[in-house]
């Protein structure tokens, strides 16, 4: 943080030695009041694929904002690639532009209600949902649906002063289960 916002930095890997995904991002974030919120970021994104395909990488840039218009209501708007890099020549490929509407409303201190649609210019909207309870003050029950590919999710969360633990699984119909920790 600095007085007149807050700065990020983001560095994430995915992948082994013959395949590999890195993401290196810097951003700013500024609230305006406590209603209103905006961010941008700058990404830098490498793919590698060893065997003599080599490596690409190329810049793309993200923005977003939230807005808390009622109590328990925030409404958030992100795009990401609005510019559509460009990642080879060979058959004009490019990064997705994806666009993403969400909100969420907190019905008490312990029921809240996530919805999201997401779109990618080249392909159908998805819609997502999740349900999260919180039982106690340190546990949470969550729920979620997603379309397009059809997933279900269920998990639940710990929060102890000094640790926390989310565990979760989703279902897709031909891929099965995936679990998460």
């Amino acid at each position: 943080p600095i007085k007149a916002g807050t700065f990020g930095l983001c560095i994430t890997n995915f992948g082994y030695s013959q395949y590999s995904e890195n993401k290196y991002s810097l951003s700013f974030a500024k609230a305006f009041g406590d209603k209103f919120s905006a961010g941008i970021a700058m990404d830098y994104l490498s793919t590698k694929i060893a065997e003599g395909y080599g490596s690409q990488g190329v810049l793309a840039a993200e923005a977003g904002m939230i807005a808390r218009p009622l109590k328990g209501l925030s409404i958030g708007v992100h795009v990401f690639n609005p510019t559509r890099a460009k990642l080879t020549e060979y058959n004009n490929e490019r990064l997705p532009t994806i666009v993403r509407l969400g909100a969420d409303y907190n019905f008490s201190d312990k029921v809240i209600l996530a919805v999201e649609t997401q779109k990618d210019i080249a392909k159908k909207a998805q819609f997502k949902a999740g349900l999260e309870y919180k039982s106690v003050k340190e546990f949470y029950l969550r729920i979620g649906i997603s379309t397009d590919p059809t997933l279900s999710s269920f998990g639940f969360g710990i929060n102890l002063k000094n640790f926390k633990m989310d565990i979760a699984a989703t279902y897709h119909q031909t891929l099965g289960i995936s679990p998460q920790l």
